[in-house]
This record gives structure tokens, sequence and C-alpha cells, in this order.
């Protein structure tokens, strides 16, 4: 199933610049849509104010179970955070410091990175050991910890994150974006419409099927696909989710319970060569349509 993501998406103005700050991969800016810009953080400062909103939303919102250390220091903190690149946008309205803008962000972690850097998070809930053995000819990146403060959770901040990865992709010359993606609670039979959706009519299947770890794997398949309403089950799902369907993406078989996030978790898959034609046509397959 793939959606249109082109009819729900205004144009983005995309511009790539050098890094300001030596030793960490990224551009300048990379997309703006009125006051809202997305690029890569340039500072430890930066970052920090990522991870003081993803505490706000993980923590405080969604009722995360963190460690002693980050509820102390009110940021969502892990062992991957100084090897990723975070994507951020950033309201350019709010007065003060590029730290005091950052509405929403993004984690990324390149193949490369994490092949000398522990691996990727999401290896300790799904096989993605498997999938990326099938495709040693191919660069995959793990999109994680995405989160948007409350008041920004609008279309043009999802365009700007798409937007982001999307230029991010191609500087980089990836081939396959993954990740996990979330559903708010640990009963999976709570959202049994949705997933079962997703089980029935979007699992990844053949070269690109990638399944939860056995001992952690959770059925998705909660009910008959002919009891199944379509639309019921688009608008039970995260906007995240419905923005990873509209691009193309598949999902894993399997979800998990993430006892500390407080979440039920799917994994996403999402080729490059598979991204939804009139996405890539609307943009440019080289992210320069919007280019200044």
């Amino acid at each position: 199933m793939t959606l249109d993501l082109a009819q729900t998406i205004a144009p983005v103005e995309i511009a790539q610049k050098p890094a300001p700050i030596a030793g960490r991969s990224g551009t300048d800016v990379l997309g703006r849509i009125g006051n809202l810009e997305t690029r890569i953080a340039r500072s430890v400062s930066e970052i920090d104010a990522a991870q003081a909103v993803r505490y706000r939303v993980f923590a405080e919102e969604m009722h995360a179970k963190l460690s002693a250390d980050a509820v102390r220091r009110k940021r969502d903190i892990d062992a991957w955070d100084m090897v990723c690149d975070h994507l951020l946008v950033l309201d350019t309205s709010i007065e003060g410091d590029a730290e005091e803008q950052i509405v929403g962000t993004y984690r990324l972690l390149r193949q490369d990175v994490a092949a000398v850097s522990g691996g990727f998070y999401s290896q300790s809930e799904f096989d993605v050991d498997a999938l990326i053995a099938r495709h040693p000819d191919k660069r995959f990146m793990e999109l994680g910890r995405s989160c948007v403060l409350p008041a920004y959770r609008t279309k043009r901040t999802v365009e700007l994150l798409w937007q982001g990865n999307w230029a991010y992709s191609l500087k980089h010359g990836i081939d396959v974006m993954f990740g996990c993606a979330s559903f708010h609670g640990i009963v999976p039979e709570e959202h049994a419409l949705a997933l079962s959706f997703l089980h029935h009519n979007v699992q990844a299947k053949d070269e690109w099927s990638v399944s939860a770890r056995p001992e952690l794997f959770r059925t998705m398949d909660l009910m008959p696909s002919e009891g199944i309403d379509a639309r019921r089950a688009l608008s039970a799902m995260p906007p995240l989710i419905k923005g990873y369907l509209r691009l193309g993406a598949t999902v894993g078989d399997g979800a998990v319970v993430d006892h500390g996030f407080n979440t039920t978790d799917v994994l996403i898959v999402l080729p490059i060569g598979k991204i939804s034609g009139r996405y890539l046509n609307y943009y440019g397959a080289d992210a320069g349509r919007f280019a200044s």
C-alpha cells in the first residue's frame, strides 16, 4: 500500500552548506517552512537541548521510566547520543538562542558509524542483523527518538522532519532507512485494529523481511483481515507511523513491548528505492527542487 504524501505537503526550501562544527557530520539548514527550519545539531549544547525536549515528551508526557540520573538532569540520554547526528526542528520566531528554539528532534545513525560504535539501537528488539546481512551492497540508516512538542504536532513540523531525513540521506548515500516506531502503552491488544492492519497490509516481505527477537515477539495478528476497516485503522495510528506509510514503508513481523518507555514498538523498513514516486517527483530525486 502506498499513501499519497505529496497531496498533503507544502513546498520546503532546502539549502545544504558545510557544517560549522568540526568532527560532526551534517549540513546547515536542510529545509524551511515559514518560521520553522530543520537542520543538524551544531554543538553539544544543542544536543543537550534536544535531550531536554525528549525528556519533556517521553518522561513527563508519556511516563517513560528513565534512570535516576536522567530524572535528576531532566534529560533523556543514552549511549548512542554522542555518536548519532541529531536532526532538529527550530521555531526561529522564539526569542533567544537556538537551544531555546528546538521544538522537535530525530536521531540519525548511519551504518558506518554504528559498525564502530556498538551497533544499532533497534537491534535490542528486532533482528536487524539478519536484514542488513542480506543487503551487503546497501547502506542503512536508523531513525530514532523522534519527538515533537505538543504545540508543534502539525503537518508542517512532520514535513520538515521528513525533508531533513531525505536531504541527509542523499548527502550520505543512504539506501535504506529503518527504525522503531511506537504506539503508546504496553498492551498491544489495545491497538488491535492498527496493528492488525499493519500485519495484513504492509508487512515487509522476502528480502526485506525482519522479525522481532523471539523472546520479545508479540503478535500483531489480532484481528482477521476481513474485519478491518482501513480508514479507522489509519486514523488510530500515531502520526509518525502514518507518515512512514505515506512514504511507502513496510513493517517487520511482530511487535515488542518496551516497558521502560511505556510503548509498543514496531520496526519500520523504508528502502530509498521504494519511496513513493509522487514524493520523489515533488521534492526532486536529488533533493534540489527547492534548493536556494
